[in-house]
């Protein structure tokens, strides 16, 4: 498949319908059985395909209509993991009190986000991915995106002190089992012909932005306990690498997505800072491509990516959290400002996030993100005949 330069690509992530919502609910509550269930995602997944193509993106999703968040999910998917909302978690945390004028003052709907947890050995029961990536290739000649939690996240979010340490005392532990699942997903995506493969990390920014003191933090549905930021980086950037081992230059692109977080509006509430304390993960991470947030300020200075060493840049131009839409000629403007520091080749456009990385919590309509993509695409198009 032939990919144009400055090549177009989505998060993952769409907003839910009523009827999904609907769905996601009534399936959870055993209203509704798999076949049913399946139907109704089913028919929204291919009118979510149809506007991307109509959009003009050349990397497509599903919009990630199965899923009740972008994490989460794998708790159907896996043995021995239980689907907890973050007010269940609160159980697990000493000061309680503190915590959730924590959750309030971030703007953290305790009751409706939720988090996988791992309650005995975990080993895949089914595809996380492999079957929606099935189902989507049936429908569409575009390249396939699918996105898939990374390893360092599902170990911080999944191991729970009290739930977990039967079986594995620390996340370290619990991260050799992860990693192995991760490999035999990859593993069968790559073997299906899939054409790109993204590992969500955001809580890569939640380890060098937070406040040192902070104990405990939350990150996009990841309700753990805080450690050394340099000893965190190295931790996940060695669980990544064993995920990717052997795995590049297969046919299948590999990417890595690092956000400062996607679960509300309130940009003042969410992360800030610029990439640099991250080179060294993005500088010895074995994937083809870092899909960065750019199109907010909080992402700081663009010159952090410029010794990425060959990797290509999934490059954040529009924001997901906003009702304003980027212009063709501010997309391009930004792009430019990028070829300062990368080869054209290395450039892909996409949004900074999903548009609903929670399903209870979308970031924006249907409207807006069709808008939003198809600025993306049109900026693309000029790009490639400004040359």
């Amino acid at each position: 498949m032939t990919i144009p330069k400055f090549p177009t690509a989505v998060m993952g992530s769409w907003p839910r319908s009523k009827e999904v919502l609907r769905a996601l609910r009534d399936k959870r509550a055993g209203r509704i059985n798999e076949e049913e269930f399946q139907a109704i995602t089913e028919k929204a997944s291919l009118q979510i395909l149809k506007w991307q193509e109509e959009a003009g993106i050349d990397f497509v999703s599903d919009g990630e209509q199965r899923r009740d968040n972008y994490i989460s999910f794998v708790a159907e998917h896996l043995d021995n993991v239980r689907m907890l909302s973050v007010s269940e978690l609160l159980d697990y945390v000493e000061d309680k009190a503190s915590f959730e004028e924590i959750l309030g003052t971030l703007d953290v709907p305790a009751f409706s986000m939720s988090n996988p947890a791992a309650i005995g050995k975990i080993s895949r029961k089914k595809p996380l991915v492999l079957n929606d990536f099935l189902f989507l290739k049936k429908h569409t000649d575009k390249a396939v995106k699918v996105a898939i939690p990374g390893p360092y996240l599902l170990a911080r979010s999944m191991w729970i002190e009290g739930l977990s340490t039967d079986v594995y005392p620390t996340k370290e532990d619990l991260a050799v089992d992860i990693v192995k699942i991760l490999r035999e997903e990859l593993e069968d995506l790559i073997t299906a012909g899939v054409e790109f493969v993204q590992f969500d990390e955001p809580v890569l920014t939640e380890v060098v932005f937070t406040k040192k003191n902070a104990n405990r933090t939350f990150m996009c549905g990841a309700l753990t306990a805080k450690a050394d930021a340099e000893e965190e980086i190295a931790f996940a950037l060695q669980l990544m690498n064993q995920v990717t081992e052997g795995m590049l230059g297969r046919g299948t692109r590999i990417a890595v997505h690092v956000c400062r977080g996607n679960w509300s509006t309130q940009d003042e509430i969410l992360l800030r800072g610029p990439y640099y304390p991250l080179i060294p993960y993005f500088k010895n991470v074995k994937v083809d491509q870092l899909t960065l947030e750019y199109a907010t300020p909080r992402a700081g200075e663009l010159d952090a990516i410029k010794d990425i060493e060959g990797k290509e840049l999934g490059f954040g131009v529009v924001n997901p959290r906003t009702e304003t839409v980027e212009t063709v000629v501010q997309i391009i403007d930004r792009v430019q400002e990028l070829r300062k520091y990368l080869p054209d080749e290395k450039i892909f456009l996409n949004p900074d996030c999903g548009f609903g990385t929670f399903a209870q919590r979308p970031m924006n309509s249907d409207q807006i993100a069709y808008e939003k993509l198809t600025a993306i695409a049109e900026a693309a198009k000029i790009l490639r005949e400004m040359d």
